[in-house]
């Protein structure tokens, strides 16, 4: 038996939740749907640096600003750029003003959904298919063979989005960096050594086309992304079911490192995770379809090197949240108004993550980053 919901929002991300948020605020109920078990289903990964110019604005929209300030986690904008023998070439300290206060993704995503009336996300249900009824309206389908249909499809469903294919054919395609992510726990006190080289903030060690990436989170652990340009395959070729090979696998891409950078794979705590690195084509966009949208990573997949994602996700479910509410009752008028600005937004981040991809994982890519932080060069990241 399928249920009717008027508006019904695919994945309960940061940007489908400030969507509902928004939504909510202006007296118009969203149902979210999201794949995962529960809201503690699993971890929400590292830190976010929260830009001024669009992931706050969309947080003043929510009437969330005040609370996300007190979240946000202090000494984190401090950055440090370190080469392959251990030299800092570039160290700056937290002193505020950025305007990119980093806050951890958990805390932000708790903060969303206590904002959000309890039961307006429904938590295991996988989307298994979409398709359109007509006038607008949409079916979906989710895995344990239940349907809902809806006059408002958002698809917020993240990289491999299920709602997608209504209205595009693009599927992300591998940037050519992969990520090995690592966890060194309550650092300060078991690994001193690493917490030294990352210091209280943000970590980037650079050379020969690979890297490190690094946070001091909020719980005292540090977080690391070992970030390889290679192969689509070549994370296949790694047993990481077996910590201690898949560890022998990646430093043997950094022989000849200094130890100490080495230690970010070496000690790190738990099981090594991959992550390859995708992205849709830069400029990426739709005719538009009656009745469903995308925002976030359904929409502009890019990869993380300009620290935009999570930041446009949450100005897109603000903006689409905005635009429903000033167009009540014509829905295309919202997405049309919505999906106007969204565009050239999207495609101005995605030309900037490609480019600053190159200037990293560049022949080059540690002179360029440093020319970058002491202002001499173009094009760098605020975060990963």
């Amino acid at each position: 038996m399928s249920t009717h919901v008027p508006l019904a929002i695919i994945g309960a991300g940061l940007g489908g939740l400030i969507a509902a948020r928004v939504l909510h605020v202006n007296g118009i109920e969203a149902a979210v749907f999201d794949l995962e078990a529960s809201p503690e289903a699993r971890t929400q990964g590292g830190m976010l640096d929260i830009h001024e110019s669009n992931g706050q604005l969309a947080l003043r929209a929510a009437g969330l600003h005040e609370g996300f300030t007190e979240i946000i986690h202090a000494g984190g904008e401090a950055m440090r750029l370190v080469g392959p023998d251990g030299t800092v070439h570039v160290a700056e300290e937290d002193r505020g003003g950025r305007g990119r206060p980093e806050v951890d993704r958990g805390d932000l995503r708790d903060l969303l959904l206590d904002s959000l009336p309890q039961g307006l996300v429904s938590w295991g249900r996988k989307v298994v298919g979409a398709r359109p009824l007509g006038g607008g309206r949409h079916e979906v389908t989710f895995a344990d063979g239940s349907t809902i249909t809806t006059d408002l499809l958002v698809g917020a469903d993240g990289a491999w989005s299920r709602i997608r294919p209504l209205v595009s054919g693009a599927e992300p395609r591998y940037t050519g960096i992969s990520f090995v992510e690592t966890d060194l726990l309550d650092a300060d006190i078991r690994h001193p050594r690493s917490a030294a080289v990352v210091g209280g903030g943000f970590f980037i060690s650079l050379g020969d086309r690979r890297g490190f990436l690094a946070h001091k989170e909020t719980d005292g652990s540090l977080h690391v992304y070992t970030a390889l340009r290679v192969d689509e395959g070549w994370l296949d070729t790694v047993d990481f079911g077996d910590s201690a090979a898949a560890k022998r696998a990646v430093l043997a891409r950094f022989d000849g490192w200094d130890e100490a950078l080495r230690g970010l794979v070496a000690d790190a705590d738990g099981h090594l995770v991959p992550r390859r690195i995708h992205a849709l084509p830069v400029g990426h966009r739709w005719e538009r379809t009656p009745g469903v949208t995308l925002l976030g990573d359904a929409a502009h997949l890019m990869s993380p090197f300009a620290g935009e994602g999570a930041n446009l996700a949450m100005l897109d479910g603000a903006e689409l949240g905005l635009a429903v509410a000033a167009h009540p009752g014509d829905t295309e008028a919202a997405l049309a108004a919505y999906e106007k600005a969204l565009f050239p937004r999207s495609e101005e981040s995605a030309t900037e993550s490609a480019a600053s991809l190159e200037t990293m994982f560049g022949a080059d890519g540690l002179q360029r980053m440093k020319e970058f932080f002491t202002g001499g060069g173009p094009g760098g990241p605020d975060g990963a």
